[in-house]
């Protein structure tokens, strides 16, 4: 796979295990994304009222045999947080004291930060379920959220694959457990698209989520919300124009003046993706992953943190380091730069359940060869507490 490297603009020299933060988009679909830039500036009146509408729902076509979703169902938003931010902010009129919106530990910052603003301006009470990491199972997810699902439960937001703590949690039955409650649930799928294979259709939940620059090769600032019919005449983007009221295509495809690119030059994106095929780049990644996953936990004398089955191209190892010390924001930044700085290794330092870890990520353009320059960082002690 090291032949893909020369497909993407990163620098050479450098350590770069943290394709998860951002997503590298490669050269050939940032020309792509160019190109609409300049047929965009060269007659934008054009552009805006009669070929962007047309070209945002050709990109929702592609999306949609990707996924598995009817194109219909599919608008785009910037990235998950966003996504997530305008299901969250559209049923706050809805909430009242008393009702619960659900989460797990594993949520993602910013979206947890929109729930707890959905809690502040409703009066309703934010609950997170404490899902154990480092984690045995699947089924632990699924014994630790069920009984907080109850008839007071509004929302349920779950992660289809955590972000600090990179395991792909179980969300088919949750999500047919929320449906025989009758509680709606949001999957926020930030990682999934491009890392696992989706079907919408097969899923069946109220909203899905999911960023299409991290894994599917989109440039930045290109994700998408999938709503289920039943859901989307409730719901509005967080930034409400002209289209309110209409419908909810209508709503979403035009929020006011932005560079609408990233969205169309999506099926460029999975044209690259599909070029090399799911099956090989899921092996690719996966198996590296986990096998770097396990030489790292070995030359630090750390145990696993999940099993490979919960693992995609994002594991998350004990990082021994300062570990008799609370993770604190400054000790993240500290050891990220020193990371940087010494080794050239990039890579992200997570603060979780007052630990620190690391998350590394695999993409096409890694090796096995990226990560020597950790393993001679653990077996030399350079970091370790004290």
């Amino acid at each position: 796979m090291n032949s893909y490297q020369d497909d993407f603009y990163l620098e050479k020299n450098m350590d770069f295990l943290n394709n998860g933060s951002f997503g590298a988009c490669p050269k050939t679909v940032l020309e792509a994304q160019r190109e609409w830039q300049i047929r965009m500036e060269t007659q934008l009146i054009r552009f805006f009222m009669r070929e962007l509408p047309i070209a945002l729902r050709d990109s929702a076509v592609s999306l949609g045999k990707f996924i598995g979703a009817k194109p219909e169902n599919i608008v785009f938003v910037d990235n998950a947080s966003s996504g997530a931010n305008a299901v969250i902010r559209s049923l706050i009129p809805q909430l009242r004291r008393g009702d619960k919106l659900l989460t797990t530990s594993h949520c993602y910052g910013a979206v947890l930060c929109t729930l707890q603003y959905a809690c502040d301006c409703s009066g309703a009470e934010l609950v997170i379920a404490d899902v154990p990491f480092p984690i045995e199972s699947p089924q632990q997810v699924i014994d630790t959220l069920i009984p907080y699902i109850t008839e007071k439960v509004k929302l349920c937001v779950l992660d289809h694959i955590t972000s600090a703590t990179g395991v792909i949690f179980p969300i088919e039955p949750i999500i047919g457990f929320c449906r025989e409650k009758g509680v709606p649930i949001l999957i926020d799928g930030a990682h999934a698209p491009g890392m696992i294979s989706l079907n919408m259709e097969t899923l069946q939940p109220d909203w899905y989520t999911g960023n299409c620059h991290k894994w599917l090769f989109a440039p930045k600032g290109c994700a998408f919300l999938w709503t289920h019919p039943e859901k989307q005449e409730i719901t509005h983007p967080t930034v409400i124009s002209h289209g309110y009221r209409e419908n909810y295509i209508t709503e979403f495809d035009f929020v006011g003046t932005k560079d609408y690119t990233p969205f169309l030059t999506l099926p460029k994106a999975i044209e690259y993706y599909s070029t090399i095929g799911y099956e090989k780049i899921f092996s690719h990644n996966h198996n590296l992953v986990v096998k770097m996953r396990d030489r790292l936990c070995e030359a630090w004398s750390v145990p696993h943190t999940a099993p490979s089955s919960m693992l995609g191209y994002l594991a998350t190892l004990y990082c021994p380091i300062a570990q008799n010390k609370m993770a604190s924001m400054k000790n993240v930044a500290l050891i990220h730069d020193f990371l940087w700085d010494t080794y050239r290794v990039e890579i992200p330092i997570m603060p979780f359940n007052n630990k620190l870890w690391w998350r590394i990520s695999s993409q096409i353009f890694n090796s096995e060869e990226d990560y020597n320059k950790l393993l001679e960082i653990g077996m030399s002690n350079d970091l370790l507490d004290g």
